[in-house]
């Protein structure tokens, strides 16, 4: 997408919520003609309310953001888990990139995003104190912060989930799967529009 679309001014700013270490061979195996940063801290995550990834938000040559975050993955290869098909986020983004068009107005992504709760605040002080005690190598009072943010913010992915290397947990053994049931039976919770709202109707029916 990134090549097709650069020539009309597009560009993708891909973001790692990950340790250095362990991002570092993802994006000197892939080579990507576009820029990447490593988030450690989840920054960028949290100011822009990135819960899950992956995570596409959408911002106009103006810093304006005009699509709100959303799981948009960059192909199918995980469709049979997720339900989502890839090739309509590619057809919205063409559709905006070439000629203007938003999936959502304007005046509607304010309000569709998820400002952050005062628990969401701490819970996310408490993963980043929790990350750097990990470097610092003290693994117990890591695990201490660590679970404490789990417990503040519950269906935050990129706590929950990416806790998990940090306390010498599989990211994608049975207790992720069990979150996933978990997220799911509760509705989704973290997006009120897009991919989680369409599975929230497609679980009751409307």
């Amino acid at each position: 997408m990134h090549a097709e679309l650069a020539p009309l001014g597009f560009t993708v700013v891909a973001v790692a919520l990950d340790e250095a270490d362990a991002a570092r061979e993802w994006i000197e195996a892939a080579a990507p003609t576009y820029p990447c940063v490593i988030d450690a801290d989840h920054v960028v995550a949290e100011r822009y309310g990135f819960i899950n990834v992956p995570t596409a938000i959408w911002i106009d040559e103006d810093n304006r953001i005009v699509r709100p975050p959303d799981t948009t993955p960059a192909n199918d290869l995980f469709k049979d888990f997720t339900g989502i098909d890839s090739s309509v986020h590619h057809d919205q983004l063409r559709a905006w990139v070439r000629d203007g068009t938003l999936p959502l107005p304007l005046d509607a992504v304010a309000e569709n995003q998820n400002p952050p709760t005062d628990a969401d605040q701490l819970a996310r002080l408490h993963r980043r104190v929790g990350a750097f005690l990990r470097r610092r190598g003290d693994d117990a009072g890591a695990g201490e912060h660590l679970a404490r943010a789990g417990e503040l913010a519950p269906w935050d992915w990129t706590i929950q989930r990416g806790g998990m290397p940090l306390t010498g947990r599989d990211p994608f053994g049975q207790e992720f799967f069990d979150f996933v049931g978990a997220w799911n039976e509760a509705g989704a919770p973290g997006y009120k529009w897009g991919n989680a709202a369409l599975r929230r109707d497609l679980a009751t029916g409307d």
